[in-house]
């Protein structure tokens, strides 16, 4: 299979640079019929940072001020296609100043000398796709003072890249390259003069992409939140294109904004960060509200899952919970293994999170965090609830295997708040026992209560599980029940080693208690987080145990401290991260 899957990808590579160079014979674009509205935020911290030489991509950082970005050696693929997809022209136009329109000019013509006659590594549809909605947002900043022939090679460039894409967007994987392929092929149609029959075709398949990407309850295969924000973004985008060029939009595509807004508000946290699962992060700063606002729909979810998230909101506490089976094989080379896992959010302060996404540290960070051990789970004797397979020789994807394929789940109400229940079958066959979970949280959202059990349910499981215990020594199986905490979370051990104490920026005071049956104690983590050189430390709370019967149950609880205000203002300013740390 491996074999089939690499000359696949040289086949793509082959018919990506052919396409490319035909699309060199295109005849120009002369001009913008329309432009549409720029739409995409930028940072501006991040736009001086360029400014200054320090190119920040794909979690590495290379320091050259005064040499052209084209000029860099660099490191990854990740790397390069970051550069490429002309991303970072949202941070320059952010700026907005004369030496950051200066930068954007001498980078994006140094892009056509160096790659415009379909060479390099920037001709695959979805980087095409994404750079071809930033050159179009951002026409009139890079295009103001230059001269006629530098306009007329920016306009060829635009053609050149549009009959690429009208060939190969077909040829994007499906999900999030697709959409951003066919995104930028409806943008260049509707704006380009020449260019306006490539439109209905891009804007047919993208609403078919819709009805086959987007399910029932708003979700993608991936089921990554990050991913779901980046697809409905793009889709928003094209909808307002189409509506300010007069154009009908579909009623599939109509339809999947719908779907997609009450999902991605049951995944928003109180602090309007993104919950972190299956190799998303929390959302680039701002786009989530802005999508959401643009989308102009204002339902949400009614009670039950969103792409297979559960919510418990109460007060000023959102607590998400990933409450069904990890993505099918074919989409789950970036899923985790964190089938019950939650994360915990106060106000505009995270407390309890999942480690997150290794992928822009390396393979083993990628690896280690899509591990059960790194979310907010329980993990036994060193097995993760899913497994990853063998990396695939051409492509180094590793897929979850053994997986937890049963995930019965109920919320409901509780007598003083709102309850979870849920449980999955990942260690049944190595183990025999089914994971439990059941979380309560109060109504005024100043306390929730945990329960984890490992269930020994029907005959053929007890066999399992006292074959292991037999090859224990009747010593017990080993688990961990873990809580990660965000690195601004000032923990201690409290009450004689009974407790710990979390204090949060805010001011809030959370106290972690349990029932005395495990060991309890205070270990180092990491926080995995896009956009930075390194993992930042943090502390995770771990109840060490050892199940010895065919029913271990677990009670612990996170609360607020009795003195902590039932409404804190939160004044203490964030800062931008320090990202070139």
């Amino acid at each position: 299979m491996s074999t089939r899957y690499g000359f696949s990808e040289r086949k793509a590579r082959f018919l990506n640079r052919w396409h490319a160079a035909r699309a060199t014979r295109a005849k120009a674009a002369t001009a913008f019929v329309s432009a549409p509205e720029p739409r995409t935020i930028g940072s501006f911290a991040k736009g001086r940072q360029l400014v200054a030489g320090n190119y920040l991509f794909a979690g590495a950082l290379i320091e050259a001020p005064d040499t052209p970005i084209w000029d860099v050696a660099m490191p990854d693929r990740a790397f390069e296609d970051a550069v490429h997809g002309f991303a970072w022209m949202d941070d320059l136009a952010a700026v907005g100043d004369v030496s950051t329109r200066t930068l954007g000019q001498t980078w994006l013509w140094g892009w056509i000398d160096r790659y415009g006659r379909g060479r390099g590594p920037g001709w695959t549809p979805d980087l095409t796709g994404r750079r071809l909605i930033r050159w179009i947002n951002h026409a009139l900043f890079v295009l103001r003072g230059q001269d006629a022939d530098l306009a007329e090679a920016f306009y060829r460039s635009l053609a050149q890249q549009t009959e690429f894409l009208s060939k190969r967007w077909h040829a994007a994987p499906p999900g999030l390259s697709r959409f951003e392929a066919l995104t930028g092929l409806i943008y260049a149609g509707l704006s380009l003069e020449g260019k306006e029959a490539l439109a209905p075709p891009a804007v047919t398949a993208l609403a078919r992409e819709c009805r086959d990407q987007i399910d029932e309850q708003g979700g993608l295969p991936t089921r990554n939140p990050e991913e779901l924000l980046e697809v409905f973004t793009l889709l928003t985008w094209a909808a307002a294109a189409l509506t300010a060029a007069e154009r009908e939009v579909p009623q599939a595509h109509l339809a999947a904004i719908e779907r997609i807004a009450p999902t991605l508000r049951t995944l928003r946290h109180s602090d309007g960060s993104l919950a972190r699962f299956h190799g998303g992060g929390r959302g680039q700063e701002g786009w989530l509200d802005h999508a959401l606002a643009a989308s102009g729909i204002r339902t949400r979810q009614p009670d039950g899952l969103s792409m297979g998230y559960a919510r418990l909101s109460a007060g000023r506490t959102s607590v998400i919970i990933d409450a069904a089976t990890p993505p099918a094989p074919e989409a789950s080379h970036n899923a985790h293994a964190s089938t019950l896992a939650f994360e915990l959010t106060s106000g505009r302060r995270p407390l309890v999170v999942n480690c997150g996404s290794g992928i822009s540290f390396g393979a083993d960070w990628r690896r280690a965090g899509r591990a059960t051990p790194s979310h907010s789970a329980l993990s036994l004797d060193g097995y993760s609830s899913a497994r990853l397979g063998d990396a695939d020789r051409a492509t180094a994807r590793e897929i979850l295997i053994d997986a937890p394929d049963h995930v019965p789940i109920e919320v409901s109400h509780a007598p003083d708040g709102l309850r979870f229940q849920g449980g999955h079958n990942g260690y049944v066959q190595t183990h025999g026992v089914t994971h439990a979970r059941q979380l309560e949280l109060t109504f005024d959202g100043r306390g929730m209560a945990g329960e984890d059990m490992l269930l020994a349910l029907e005959d053929n499981e007890k066999r399992v599980f006292d074959k292991v215990m037999d090859a224990k020594k009747l010593g017990g199986v080993p688990f961990d029940i873990r809580f990660h905490l965000h690195p601004e979370v000032d923990a201690a051990i409290d009450m004689g080693g009974a407790a710990v104490s979390m204090a949060l920026k805010s001011g809030e005071i959370w106290v972690f208690r349990h029932d005395g049956t495990q060991n309890l104690s205070l270990e180092p983590s990491v926080f995995l987080e896009k956009g930075r050189l390194k993992p930042r430390a943090a502390l995770q709370i771990v109840l060490t145990g050892r199940a010895m019967d065919y029913a271990t149950r677990v009670r612990w609880s996170l609360s607020k401290a009795q003195e902590t205000a039932m409404g804190i203002r939160d004044l203490n300013r964030d800062e931008p991260g320090e990202i070139y740390e």
